[in-house]
């Protein structure tokens, strides 16, 4: 059986593992101000360059149900069987419209990743390695939903003024983070984003820290890959992350930017280590 894994334009991935894994992709549509672009048409500079300009984070677009009606459709002309994975239901009502969807075209399995990213991208690239094992899809859909939940996602923020903008902290827990140079930990918990750690200083040496206690807090990874996904970063950031996933033993380090989804709630400078904390377990 031909199987066909499926993501939106939220995983995160790089082009290049895209092609290899043969995953594809439906872009969300990113609305800046009276123009509408498809997710991957505009850069996270653009995307900074007019928040700063205007104040205003952009908007997405929910894919609606006909839209996944006709993708899901036009896949199935070549695969004998989709498996879809979603961005969090907490975070988009894209989710629903693709199950929705899927009840109108055969052997097509929507997952909700309750995550976002890379932590897509993992559970993508799981469902491909498990389509070349043979698996059939409802197997293969079965096997990411039940490893979905020991994904580890979380990224360091360097300003809060995004998500002051996003109305996800007040005005004067953005003042004091302004003072006293306050970099909170957002995480991925049942499907959606908050804060529940804070870090100070200069973010070169915030990366180590946060590295450290998420690898010592979420100790049992899968040491085949980790992601190390950012809206942008310093050299030292990326390098500080780098050393400590080598350190961890990560087979396979990737690094991949991240898109709109994180970058307009994040803003620059917000880097994240990604991957399943089931190695035992696995």
């Amino acid at each position: 059986m031909k199987i066909a894994v499926s993501v939106e334009s939220t995983n995160d991935l790089t082009k290049e593992l895209l092609e290899q894994y043969d995953i594809k992709v439906i872009p969300y549509q990113i609305i800046l101000g009276d123009q509408v672009y498809k997710d991957g048409e505009i850069t996270t500079t653009e995307i900074f360059e007019y928040v700063n300009k205007t104040g205003v984070l952009p908007k997405t677009n929910a894919i609606n149900q006909y839209e996944y009606t006709e993708y899901f459709e036009s896949l199935k002309k070549e695969y004998d069987a989709v498996v879809h994975i979603c961005l969090s239901s907490g975070l988009s009502c894209s989710c629903q419209n693709a199950i929705n969807a899927s009840k109108d075209v055969e052997n097509v399995f929507v997952i909700d990743s309750l995550s976002l990213s890379t932590g897509i991208g993992l559970l993508a690239l799981y469902a491909r390695e498990l389509a070349l094992q043979g698996l059939s899809a409802k197997e293969i859909a079965d096997k990411v939903e039940q490893r979905k939940e020991k994904l580890q996602v979380s990224f360091v923020v360097e300003r809060l003024d995004y998500l002051y903008k996003g109305g996800r902290c007040n005005a004067l827990a953005l003042l004091g983070a302004n003072i006293l140079k306050i970099r909170p930990r957002i995480v991925v918990k049942n499907g959606k984003m908050g804060s529940d750690k804070k870090y100070r200083g200069p973010m070169g040496k915030v990366i180590g820290k946060y590295c450290e206690e998420t690898l010592n807090e979420f100790n049992t990874p899968d040491l085949d890959k980790v992601f190390i996904t950012y809206s942008s970063a310093t050299p030292e950031m990326i390098a500080q992350a780098r050393e400590w996933c080598e350190h961890a033993g990560f087979k396979n380090i990737y690094q991949s930017f991240a898109g709109c989804t994180i970058s307009s709630h994040c803003g620059g400078n917000t880097l994240g280590i990604l991957y399943f904390n089931d190695g035992e377990n696995k």
